[in-house]
């Protein structure tokens, strides 16, 4: 007995329910609120804010310590008393500072 021979509507109901069964994976995939490219790009920029936070963290701890430095390192203090006050110690040291030359434009 021979085979029946399948006709163009069998392949085309064929195609159509390949078709869906491909665009409702996708939308399960992809579609909705919050889909896979969605999710990968919130992690991304989770993970980059993380690393911020991290990073500002960590200056906090040198500001803090910096801070606490200057409070109460006395050769600390001397550093900044001579370098930003131009103070200088005693009678034994001496200070020199250079002006810059004049400006001799017209």
């Amino acid at each position: 007995m021979a085979k029946p021979v399948r006709d163009a509507r069998w392949w085309a109901l064929r195609g159509l329910t390949a078709a869906a069964a491909g665009a409702v994976t996708w939308f399960a995939v992809q579609g909705g609120e919050y889909g896979t490219l969605d999710l990968v790009r919130q992690y991304r920029q989770r993970t980059a804010l993380e690393r911020r936070v991290s990073a500002l963290a960590r200056e906090v701890d040198s500001l803090e310590a910096a801070k606490r430095r200057v409070l109460t390192d006395a050769a600390t203090q001397e550093r900044i008393a001579r370098e930003e006050f131009g103070m200088v110690r005693g009678e034994r040291e001496l200070l020199y500072r250079f002006a810059p030359p004049p400006d001799t434009s017209p």
